[in-house]
C-alpha cells in the first residue's frame, strides 16, 4: 500500500494537466496556499483527506481513482473485509483506512483510523459537513472546538466538522471508526 500512497501526488497531477487546470487554479479552488499545494503534488507533503476530497471535486472524480488508480465499481453493495481498507493517508498519530473506497457516488466516508499515543498528535482540523467518531478499542480524546471529550470503546461523538477537531490515543494504541458527511 506505501506504493500506492506514493502514486497518489503523480496521479493528481496526471489528471489535472489532462483537465487543463494550473497548479495556482487549483490551489484557489481548494483553499490551500499555492506553495503548500505544490508540496502536496510534489509528494513533499501527505494529502490531507479534507483536501484530497476537495482535488477529486475540482477534478470530476472520485477519490477513490486518486487513492488507487481505480474507478469504484459497486452501486448496490459494497464488502471490505477486515485489513482489505485502502490506506488513505498519514498524519503523525494517524492511519487511515477506507471501508467503501469501491462504492460509487458515496455520500459518506466511513473510515477506521489508528492512533498510535507514540507519535506526535496531529493539529486540529477543519473541514465541510459533519463527523461521528466511534471508539473500537483502547482510550481516543477527541478534542472539539477546544473542548476534550474522553472515549473508551463503545462510546462514540458526533460533531459539526466546521470546528476545529482532532483526535488522539490515551496511553495505548487505539483504533475508532469515522463516518465524515460533507
Amino acid at each position: 500500500m506505501q506504493d500506492n500512497l506514493a502514486q497518489i501526488p503523480g496521479r493528481i497531477k496526471e489528471l489535472r494537466e489532462i483537465m487543463e487546470v494550473s497548479a495556482m487554479d487549483m490551489a484557489a479552488d481548494t483553499g490551500v496556499p499555492y506553495e503548500t499545494y505544490t508540496r502536496y503534488e510534489s509528494g513533499e507533503l501527505d494529502i490531507p483527506i479534507s483536501v484530497l476530497y476537495k482535488i477529486a471535486h475540482r477534478l470530476g472524480t472520485d477519490a477513490t481513482v486518486l487513492l488507487t488508480g481505480e474507478d469504484p465499481r459497486m452501486d448496490t453493495a459494497s464488502v471490505c473485509r477486515a485489513g482489505k481498507g485502502v490506506e488513505v493517508e498519514r498524519y503523525p498519530g494517524y492511519e487511515f483506512s477506507s471501508l467503501a473506497y469501491n462504492f460509487k457516488n458515496r455520500t459518506l466516508e466511513p473510515l477506521l483510523v489508528f492512533l498510535d499515543p507514540s507519535r506526535e498528535p496531529a493539529a486540529p482540523v477543519t473541514h465541510s459537513g459533519q463527523e461521528f467518531n466511534y471508539v473500537v478499542e483502547g482510550v481516543v480524546k477527541v478534542t472539539v472546538n477546544k473542548r476534550e471529550y474522553i472515549l473508551e470503546a463503545g462510546d462514540s461523538i458526533y460533531f459539526n466538522a466546521l470546528l476545529p477537531h482532532a483526535q488522539s490515543a490515551v496511553k495505548l494504541p487505539s483504533k475508532f471508526i469515522t463516518i465524515i458527511q460533507e
